[in-house]
């Protein structure tokens, strides 16, 4: 199940908050038990995303217009502390566990328990652990100009996955709630000074949306094309037509907004703990 991290290296990639509130709302099916959220997880891949969320801790000091190195070896210890793998998976099971319904579970386990399912999680577990995005963005970068020379069909098919990954169009309105959230945790950790309030941060990013939209479009994409390479058009047409069905978008949106969500509220952690780091030393 392919997600694309909120913060790569290069795009710090209705607010999460609405999202999930509604989320929330008991449905009308019974709520999937524990054990079977846990095999939903793996089967799809989602747990392997969850941990990759852990990569995006080294763009925080970008934000702040630091380096890790000016934290010291300290930096390291603390961002493995607040972005641990166990704690977000359990945040994730909590969550999904009063959201996510069986019928919606079903569906998107049997697609990705079968073979084409299953070599496309594989594919994306593997991008997903790639450390240096840079890597995964320069070798996408080619393949997308090589499509373009071609006039390949194929650029469409992902163009097409892309749409059909965030179909409700909320991954720029949560970037852009990400970086707020951290900023002011920062600030009110007394790590930073702000010249701007709340509303002047917002005024801010609202002028950058145009061109974050776009970057994280061509992130997408260049990730996209780097990780179903070995894919063959026809099995990256029946992957998007399965994205699109409506019980799949349904999943996305959940699993979307549950990893928009524990990004966040990760960085906010971190943010809160700068304070205990001395510039260069360690804690």
């Amino acid at each position: 199940m392919k997600y694309f991290l909120p913060f790569p290296v290069f795009v710090m990639r209705g607010l999460l908050v609405l999202v999930l509130a509604s989320l929330l709302v008991p449905k009308s099916v019974s709520a999937a038990d524990r054990d079977r959220i846990e095999t939903f997880l793996e089967v799809t891949g989602f747990d392997v995303a969850l941990d990759s969320i852990a990569l995006s801790a080294g763009s925080a000091p970008d934000m702040l217009g630091l380096e890790p190195g000016d934290f010291g070896t300290a930096w390291s210890r603390l961002s493995n502390q607040v972005f641990d793998t166990n704690v977000m998976h359990d945040l994730a099971l909590q969550i999904l566990s009063k959201t996510l319904d069986e019928e919606a579970l079903a569906h998107a386990s049997a697609f990705y328990a079968s073979d084409l399912g299953q070599r496309l999680v594989v594919a994306e577990n593997a991008a997903h652990m790639i450390e240096e995005d840079d890597v995964v963005q320069r070798a996408g970068t080619r393949i997308i100009s090589e499509l373009v020379r071609e006039g390949s069909k194929r650029l469409a098919i992902l163009k097409r996955m892309g749409t059909a990954i965030d179909s409700s169009n909320t991954g720029v309105k949560a970037v852009q709630q990400i970086q707020l959230r951290f900023l002011m945790a920062a600030r009110d950790a007394g790590v930073i000074e702000l010249e701007l309030g709340v509303d002047g941060l917002e005024a801010l990013l609202k002028e950058q949306e145009g061109d974050l939209r776009l970057a994280l479009q061509a992130s997408a994409l260049a990730g996209s094309a780097y990780t179903y390479q070995a894919f063959t058009d026809r099995d990256l047409l029946a992957y998007v037509e399965a994205l699109e069905h409506p019980l799949m978008q349904s999943v996305y949106e959940l699993l979307n907004a549950v990893q928009y969500e524990i990004t966040a509220n990760r960085f906010e952690l971190l943010a809160s703990r700068l304070s205990e780091l001395a510039m260069g030393q360690d804690i």
